[in-house]
């Protein structure tokens, strides 16, 4: 794989391409074939994929059913529905490791109209032999969220470091910044210079995956390499 951003991405079941492939370009007066069975990942956007495959219904003829897993159970949840006789068409995957299980139920997007409309290949999930199995619809990128009131709070005060945010602009001066506001939180009415997720089920993803992805990406752009069975933690 080439990409390191993290990409949550939409497969084609293989199991049900055959169904998927007639109906792509119908419109409601052609006569529509197949189904698609779409399982999604959020509940928070259940209504919104809901309305967006009413919308692809009404325009194809192409009936739609979208079912959400529960909270925390979408890979269980997965599992079950692929061992069916009628497993989803669509499903997501989170990035590569994800994608690592269910590689074998993909089917190569390499020649959809949708693949082609891509303006960069980190959009895509590409395995080693290039079949494009899985096309992201959501990209996570990173940055730091900082306290505005906070942070002009402590460059009113005697000492800062600093006269504006703008001149954060390292590692190194982030690092001062930060130790000033430690030094000083009390002065400030403040716990300490940063929160931080917890390492409850709820939150302990942003650690094991998210704030590990940076430290591995250099390592692998240092190696030239793809993947690996196991990290050396150079970073």
């Amino acid at each position: 794989m080439k990409k390191f951003r993290k990409a949550t991405a939409l497969a084609l079941s293989a199991a049900m391409v055959a169904t998927m492939v007639p109906v792509v370009g119908a419109s409601a007066s052609d006569e529509a074939t197949g189904k698609v069975y779409y399982l999604n990942f959020k509940p928070e956007q259940a209504e919104d994929w809901e309305e967006l495959a009413a919308a692809y219904t009404e325009e194809t003829g192409v009936p739609v059913d979208v079912q959400t897993a529960a909270s925390g159970t979408y890979e269980s949840t997965l599992k079950s529905e692929m061992a069916k006789d009628e497993a989803p068409t669509l499903f997501q995957v989170n990035g590569p490791v994800g994608l690592a299980s269910w590689k074998d139920y993909c089917y190569d997007l390499k020649d959809t109209e949708l693949y082609k409309n891509l303006k960069s290949d980190d959009f895509a999930l590409i395995s080693e032999d290039g079949a494009v199995q899985g096309i992201a619809y959501v990209i996570e990128t990173y940055g730091i969220i900082y306290n505005k009131k906070l942070l002009n709070d402590y460059i009113a005060m005697d000492g800062a470091v600093i006269s504006s945010p703008e001149e954060i602009n390292s590692f190194e001066k982030l690092k001062e910044v930060a130790d000033d506001i430690q030094a000083k939180k009390d002065d400030l009415g403040v716990l300490g210079a940063f929160t931080s997720a917890g390492m409850d089920s709820s939150s302990d993803w942003r650690f094991k995956t998210h704030l590990a992805n940076l430290p591995i990406y250099y390592e692998y752009k240092d190696k030239g390499i793809d993947s690996t069975d196991a990290i050396e933690g150079t970073y």
